[in-house]
């Protein structure tokens, strides 16, 4: 009985968790400013980079962590399969598309942990342009640096934050800025709040 209510407790936290990497990834400036595509595939990409970046946050908790994490992904992945089902994607085809999107999940995953590891920024300026951006031939470079800014600064912000409030499905993520031009419009910033 107990074991049940530990489970429902961490299923409840993933899914305010995924709630809150969902809010961050659809953010407009990301996608008016700072170069995401703003298309199925670009939203799933900036889902995958802030899915990436809590799970990591949560794996420093050791198996505790470990469990939530994985709870995240599971959450992450029932969503996919019922957003799928909701584009009228055939009930035969769905469990090949999850195994696809999972397997690009891993990948990125693993793209952006060697490059956080990594002592050269190039590294993760490359994941970004590999998984983020796709293709991304008109991308302007600062763009990139400002995007791999975001998630270092994303990264070390997290680590700040109290496994008390992650346990309970409440995390925060760093804001992307941009500075107001003299005629009104939005530029890129390098500041990250």
């Amino acid at each position: 009985m107990f074991a049940l209510f530990k489970g429902n407790k961490r299923k409840d936290a993933a899914e305010r968790l995924y709630q809150a990497v969902v809010d961050q990834s659809r953010q407009p400036v990301f996608y008016e400013l700072y170069g995401v595509p703003d298309t199925v595939d670009g939203r799933f990409d900036l889902i995958c980079l802030h899915t990436y970046l809590a799970m990591e946050r949560l794996f420093e908790e050791g198996g505790k962590g470990r469990r939530l994490a994985q709870a995240l992904f599971d959450r992450m992945f029932r969503t996919m399969d019922h957003t799928l089902r909701e584009m009228g994607v055939g009930d035969l085809s769905v469990p090949k598309h999850i195994k696809r999107m999972m397997k690009g999940f891993n990948g990125r995953a693993t793209a952006y942990q060697e490059a956080m590891l990594s002592e050269e920024p190039e590294d993760l300026e490359e994941a970004l342009r590999r998984n983020l951006y796709g293709t991304g031939e008109s991308l302007k470079e600062e763009i990139v640096k400002i995007m791999a800014l975001y998630v270092h600064e994303t990264a070390l912000w997290l680590e700040g934050q109290k496994w008390e409030k992650l346990a309970e499905g409440h995390i925060e993520f760093k804001v992307m800025n941009y500075e107001e031009s003299e005629d009104g419009g939005k530029n890129p910033s390098r500041v990250v709040a």
